[in-house]
């Protein structure tokens, strides 16, 4: 059933290969998805996973071989037929830029308003050019601009029809650091603001953190999990997922009872209980913030690296043949001694990927 909030809603779509391509198989594997107004969702995973696919087929340039695109309530796809693509409101922007060359400014903006009222246009490319910070810009071509300000002109060429759904192909990956954060906060800030439902890929966790409400994690055309940002990083439900959103550490660990296990750290205690065997073997997921670094002449732990990353020292201790992933803003230096301890409060347990004894 669809929801009537749901602004974007894809039920259980496939598209399978070519039958000419090399490969075979499904490269979109009965993959469901809603996106509400104003939101905006991450498609997060590594290359060859299916994220540009799904965007192709949101914007009807990817047939259907089964399930269904509908957009503000309209059926756009299905196995059967499909709305031509500039007739779905949806706006594209892309990594490359995919502007007009000879164009301006100006002119790329209006490129898809053509056929309506000259003084329509030059307003609607005033409005456009003062919400993306041009102003002044307006009789540059692209060959002028910065790749900042040229993925601005990309954003208001896309804004400036009013799509219903807006998709991002890794729009931020060609721009340098310091103007890429300066772009990601305002684009969202126009988004909210135009109240947009935006369907966003990057392979970049930061990105996707910094920028989404939700994100959904793909693997090999299917959606592995999804959900807040902050609940999949802490609470993620595969290794998979733990890995690809953060660094980790799996302790391997002995189920003591309810709320209790060991580790080669010691016994550990949480008010809630786990739901494990009693007595069974399992890893236990432990992000690098969450273990305390202390000066200790008779610890066992070793510090065996250290890497400055401004905010925050990232380092690699050893213990029990074991390393251990730690971050910290204490200064530590190569081979000191150390004690660790670990935040307990809500663990995560996987299964042992070393076997029980």
């Amino acid at each position: 059933m669809i929801d009537v909030t749901d602004v974007l809603t894809i039920v259980h779509i496939t598209c399978r290969y070519h039958p000419r391509k090399e490969k075979e198989g499904n490269v979109l594997n009965n993959l469901s998805l809603a996106v509400r107004q104003q939101e905006i969702v991450c498609l997060l995973g590594a290359s060859g996973c299916g994220k540009t696919t799904l965007l192709k087929a949101i914007a009807g340039l990817l047939p259907l071989d089964d399930g269904s695109i509908v957009i503000s309530g309209q059926m756009m796809s299905d196995s059967e037929q499909a709305v031509a693509p500039e007739f779905r409101q949806v706006g594209l922007i892309f990594q490359d830029y995919a502007l007009f060359p000879h164009l301006t400014v100006a002119e790329n903006i209006a490129f898809g308003l053509y056929g309506q009222p000259k003084e329509a246009i030059a307003r609607s490319v005033g409005e456009m050019v003062a919400l993306v910070h041009l102003a002044g810009l307006e009789a540059r071509y692209p060959h002028e601009l910065s790749g900042g300000q040229q993925q601005r002109v990309a954003i208001a060429r896309a804004l400036v029809c009013n799509p219903s759904v807006l998709l991002l192909d890794e729009p931020f990956s060609n721009i340098d650091n310091q103007e890429r954060d300066n772009l990601i906060n305002e684009l969202r800030i126009i988004l909210k603001q135009r109240q947009v439902a935006t369907v966003f890929v990057t392979h970049s966790k930061e990105e996707a953190f910094a920028f989404a409400d939700r994100l959904a994690v793909m693997d090999k055309g299917a959606i592995i999990q999804e959900g807040f940002p902050a609940t999949l990083y802490h609470r993620p439900g595969s290794r998979f997922v733990a890995d690809y959103l953060g660094s980790s550490n799996y302790l391997p660990v002995k189920i003591l009872s309810d709320h209790q296990w060991q580790s080669f750290f010691g016994d550990h205690h949480s008010t809630h209980p786990h739901g494990l065997p009693i007595g069974s073997h399992c890893d236990w997921l432990v992000r690098p913030h969450d273990i305390a670094l202390s000066l200790d002449p008779d610890g066992t732990a070793r510090v065996e690296d250290r890497l400055f990353m401004g905010t925050s020292n990232h380092y690699r201790i050893s213990l029990d043949e074991q390393v251990i992933q730690v971050q910290s803003s204490t200064w530590f230096e190569p081979g000191q001694p150390v004690r660790l301890s670990i935040k307990a409060s809500q663990p995560l347990f996987f299964p042992s990927e070393a076997g029980e004894d």
